[in-house]
């Protein structure tokens, strides 16, 4: 069973295209006006002059957008190498993209996008050499592309699919199903669902949602009571049948799956984005949701059911996580048996198909894979092409062959087919990009942060790279809710590359890349450790003659937007640009938004006194001061982002804008039909790239190649 958890030539230039001044561009901010909000916690009153940037449906809210995009890409459109820099971006992405095949029954689906494709389009062959044929293409379902598709589940008998459909980015969902043999589309329709698959079971499947919210409220209402139905084929959604809700916990997430031998849905119950219980249903006799690890404070993940018992990837006892066996009768850990001890390495996943079992782990945060049998025994390593990042390798118990997805920061995604008798591998989708990896260099380096902890950081140049201080540098961070940055390929990075610049990624704390101990040091009450190794990753580079302050970027979404605001607000002395993207920016108030009260565990909540003083202390919004010079700053966010709600970015743009003294431009860039990243349009995306690099590139006074 497969639970998907709920997180992107330096030459001498012409006149022309050569270093461009700040101080040639000037902006006039549009008026914002202010309200007299002011709020008290536990004895503190707080202001909230733009509280009425909350309400992005308003009216007035969405002049407010208006104007401030007028002056933002009025300023864009003055950067002389913009519309260079965008051909170049579109010249780089230009290139057919693959995903890994998906198999149900003797059909093979997988993505492509042929390259300038706003959505990639979802194929289909009968065999591995099948004839391709389309399948489903989502830029057919909307202008501009900005219905995305992805497909969930095959039926048990291989008949039908599952898949999910998004429009403008949002988290909100349809359900609907299509017959694979004949391409038809069958009647279901299945509305309001989030942070949810479809798990089939005899003529139906399992899958999560809420209740239908609030007319007007479906972008930024609180999202409760997300519950687990079951929807039989070919019923109105009305019949669902509900398996699971908790009224005592309306913020809590609910979602499972079945098991391949389809005798277990295993249910997870989660208050936010960590610790879950978790819980199993005997499909047999239909029997009770039944505690198998009880909530909240670790995580027990079930991989499959085999020989009568569960294969379970837990922290218990681990904090860089271990596998156990785990029989449902007696599921006592007096009975449990250990199969994968905890290692040095965090153990990141364990997937199963062919028969075997793959364990893929993080050895400084790049990826390594075993297989194995169900008992641990028979381990070899699978041969990847390089140190990066490796994903897949799962299938169904009577699969051949698998396939696994490898990348680097210089070496593009390729799907590789993997052999189960012969254990050797093969490219199934290489990239045709034309670009050389031995002109770059990809690192790991190791600096200390400001408690002394040593924090790893990759870097990837230029071979020929002087480190002068003269050097653009993008210093890239997220730092949370157990998340990994790993190794990865990025064609429009290349732009920054190719003019000489820097890419730096942190493992900053928060993240998972050394297991539980390493998130736990980031988060709640020690969030402040992330920005301090964010700001020290920023020194270590000045330092060592990589890049300068007038020259040094940082960038992040979501929870990194969060990073970048914060460490701009601390040290705004330190960075010459910020891009802080879709973040959460109002520590204050974040959790009373859609999904934001999931965020709480990470976090802690204003509710609490204790967590507001420690919120209050950093929250970006709430740290802006006056008079201050900050750095050119891009806030990025969309109108249909509905996770972390484009309030957030509203409020701290208009704040800096009030607060900021000097010449740095800082700007909002607010993206329309769009959400938080994921479904994006590629002409979106490269639109988007081409502003923040030439933004970047001309506020470190860049020397731009192209023309």
């Amino acid at each position: 069973m497969r639970i998907l958890i709920f997180i992107m030539l330096a030459i001498a230039a012409s006149p022309a295209f050569g270093q461009a001044t700040k101080s040639k561009i000037t902006v006039q901010y549009p008026k914002t006006h202010t309200v007299g909000q002011v709020d008290h916690y536990h004895g503190t009153p707080v202001a909230d002059p733009y509280r009425w940037l909350e309400v992005d449906t308003a009216p007035e809210v969405e002049a407010w957008v208006d104007e401030q995009n007028k002056v933002t890409f009025d300023y864009l459109e003055k950067i002389p190498y913009r519309e260079a820099v965008k051909n170049r971006i579109t010249q780089l992405i230009n290139y057919p993209r693959y995903s890994a095949p998906i198999k149900a029954g003797e059909y093979y689906f997988f993505y492509k996008n042929d390259g300038l494709q706003n959505q990639p389009v979802i194929y289909i062959q009968k065999g591995l050499g099948g004839t391709p044929e389309v399948f489903i293409d989502p830029n057919a379902l909307s202008e501009g592309g900005t219905v995305s598709v992805s497909l969930l589940e095959a039926s048990t008998d291989n008949r039908y699919m599952a898949y999910a459909q998004s429009e403008a980015g949002s988290d909100w969902q349809q359900i609907r199903i299509i017959e694979i043999a004949t391409k038809k589309q069958l009647p279901d329709l299945l509305r309001w669902v989030k942070f949810s698959g479809a798990s089939w079971h005899n003529d139906g499947f399992f899958y999560s949602r809420y209740p239908e919210p609030a007319k007007g409220a479906e972008r930024s209402g609180n999202n409760q009571f997300h519950s687990i139905y079951y929807h039989r084929l070919g019923d109105d959604q009305a019949k669902d049948r509900l398996i699971y809700e908790d009224k005592a916990n309306p913020d809590y997430y609910h979602y499972g799956g079945v098991t391949e031998d389809r005798k277990y849905f295993v249910m997870y119950a989660a208050p936010g984005t960590d610790g879950f219980a978790t819980y199993y249903k005997d499909l047999s006799a239909d029997g009770p949701m039944t505690t198998l690890f009880e909530g909240y404070k670790n995580k027990s993940s079930v991989v499959e059911h085999i020989n009568g018992r569960f294969l379970v990837v837990t922290d218990i006892g681990a904090p860089k996580y271990r596998l156990i066996s785990v029989d449902p009768a007696r599921p006592a850990r007096e009975h449990w048996t250990e199969i994968l001890p905890e290692t040095d390495n965090l153990l990141e996943s364990v997937r199963t198909g062919g028969g075997k079992m793959f364990a893929s782990y993080l050895e400084n945060a790049t990826g390594r894979i075993y297989q194995m049998d169900y008992n641990g025994a028979n381990r070899k390593e699978v041969q990847l092409p390089g140190l990066g990042s490796a994903g897949g390798l799962g299938g169904k118990k009577e699969d051949k062959v698998l396939f696994y997805a490898f990348t680097s920061f210089v070496y593009p995604n390729t799907v590789f087919k993997y052999d189960l008798a012969t254990g050797q591998s093969e490219p199934f989708f290489q990239s045709p990009l034309q670009f050389n990896p031995a002109d770059y260099v990809e690192k790991q380096v190791f600096y200390t942060s400001k408690d002394g902890t040593k924090v790893p950081m990759f870097l990837v140049h230029k071979k020929d790279l002087k480190l002068n201080g003269k050097n653009p540098a993008y210093l890239y961070g997220y730092g949370g809710f157990n998340v990994p940055l790993t190794p990865g390929f990025s064609a429009s990075r290349l732009v920054l590359l190719e003019n000489g610049g820097v890419f730096a990624m942190a493992n900053l704390r928060g993240g998972s890349e050394y297991g539980e101990d390493w998130h736990q040091a980031g988060m709640l009450l020690k969030k402040q450790n992330v920005f301090d190794d964010f700001i020290a990753a920023g020194e270590y580079l000045i330092r060592e003659k990589y890049t300068s302050k007038k020259k040094l970027g940082i960038a992040g979404g979501s929870n990194g937007g969060l990073l970048v605001g914060a460490c701009m607000t601390q040290r705004p002395d330190l960075f010459a640009v910020a891009l802080p993207a879709v973040g959460v920016m109002d520590m204050l108030r974040y959790h009373l938004f859609t999904v934001g009260k999931g965020w709480i565990p990470e976090y802690g909540s204003s509710d609490d006194p204790v967590h507001f003083k420690n919120l209050y202390a950093y929250s970006p919004l709430h740290n802006l001061k006056p008079g201050v010079k900050y750095p050119a700053t891009m806030v990025t966010t969309a109108d249909h982002d509905d996770r972390v709600v484009p309030a957030h970015s509203f409020k701290f743009a208009a704040q800096l804008q009030q607060s900021h003294k000097g010449p740095n431009p800082v700007l909002i860039r607010i993206e329309k039909q769009a959400g938080h990243g994921a479904g994006k349009p590629t002409s979106k995306i490269i639109e988007e790239a081409a502003d923040l690099w030439s933004f970047f590139f001309f506020n470190t006074g860049t020397k731009v190649i192209y023309k």
